[in-house]
């Protein structure tokens, strides 16, 4: 017997809902409200749902999982080419159908509640740390207004104002002076969040026995090692080490016609936040006096840039094989395939 395959387009409110029946061919379309979803599908056999992987279809996938169902999350940029004619609710679902029934498709894996709290403390702190540099920008350029030029530089900023302040107020106009101390008290506020943050996430790690092992890594600090733990799971999700490099678009871009392929820069394709992450980690090897041998070699014969990018697509691959095998960092580790060869 065929399993019917449901698509549901979620939003705030109203529910759409399209399938085809296995024994008929038969197609349905239909409207629920926000608290009949689980109703409806809870009365239903074991079915394979789809949705887009959008806002709250993680929690969303848990719930009918709950209930039994197999959940499929689709990448949006996967459904867009399926959404034909006008764009609408219907259109959408049946969008989400056709593409959750392609053969070669990837689907998101369903991330748990733990992963998903973990993840908020990243974004949290991206936002605010966002926040405090517009801020420190805003001022600058304020004061830039009145003649005063200040260091580049947050901490150098600080300490500059700090130890001019004299100097400034008589130097700009009393309502700016005013604002200055206003938009002072503003960052003092937005470190003392963001360093809250931050124990939140050491905390993650000593929960988290992939944090740890992520951790010893090189390349990888607490923010990359919570923030890998996190997204990986159980890392099977991912076919291997280049397919999570390949999700992370730390891998290069290509266009082809004719049976000519040309090679570009890196895709630079799914979670910015984690690709940033391992680049910075990579940028600090590459940067080290004495770096590894392969990456001072590299260095001999590729940009710098290049070679830092080389090596954030081997701290990624090598962060899924911590998690997916579940073992710590070894320096000189030698695959099976190498052992053999020895």
């Amino acid at each position: 017997m065929n399993i019917t395959t449901f698509a549901i387009d979620i939003a705030k409110s109203v529910f759409q809902l399209h399938w085809v029946e296995p024994a008929t061919g038969e197609i349905h379309r239909r409207k629920l409200a926000r608290g009949k979803v689980l109703e409806f599908f809870a009365q239903r056999q074991s079915a394979r749902i789809a949705m887009e992987a959008c806002g709250s279809a993680h929690h969303w996938a848990r719930q009918l999982a709950a209930l039994g169902h197999q959940m499929l999350l689709v990448p949006a940029q996967k459904v867009r080419p399926h959404v034909i004619g006008n764009k609408d609710d219907a259109a959408d679902a049946r969008g989400i159908w056709q593409a959750c029934n392609q053969k070669d498709m990837h689907f998101v894996s369903v991330k748990s509640v733990q992963q998903q709290d973990h993840l908020s403390a990243h974004r949290v702190r991206s936002h605010w740390v966002s926040q405090r540099t517009a801020s420190v920008n805003a001022l600058r350029g304020l004061l830039y207004e009145f003649g005063v030029v200040i260091p580049k530089g947050r901490r150098a900023m600080m300490s500059w104002i700090s130890e001019n302040s004299a100097a400034l107020e008589q130097q700009v106009p009393p309502g700016m002076w005013r604002l200055v101390h206003l938009q002072l008290q503003a960052l003092h506020e937005l470190d003392q969040h963001i360093d809250a943050v931050e124990k939140e996430i050491a905390q993650m790690q000593t929960e988290s026995p992939d944090a740890k092992r992520l951790r010893k890594a090189p390349g990888i600090g607490l923010l990359g090692a919570t923030a890998l733990a996190a997204t990986l799971g159980d890392a099977s999700a991912w076919k291997g080490g280049r397919h999570f490099a390949c999700f992370l678009g730390i891998v290069p871009s290509h266009t082809g016609t004719g049976g000519k392929v040309r090679m570009g820069g890196i895709s630079k394709r799914g979670d910015t936040y984690l690709r940033s992450l391992l680049i910075n980690g990579a940028r600090n090897i590459v940067r080290l006096a004495e770096p590894p041998e392969w990456v001072a070699q590299m260095l001999k014969r590729r940009p710098f840039n290049v070679v830092v990018v080389a090596v954030a697509h081997k701290l990624a691959r090598m962060a899924w094989a911590i998690v997916a095998h579940g073992r710590d960092y070894e320096d000189r580790w030698r695959g099976a395939a190498a052992q053999a060869a020895a």
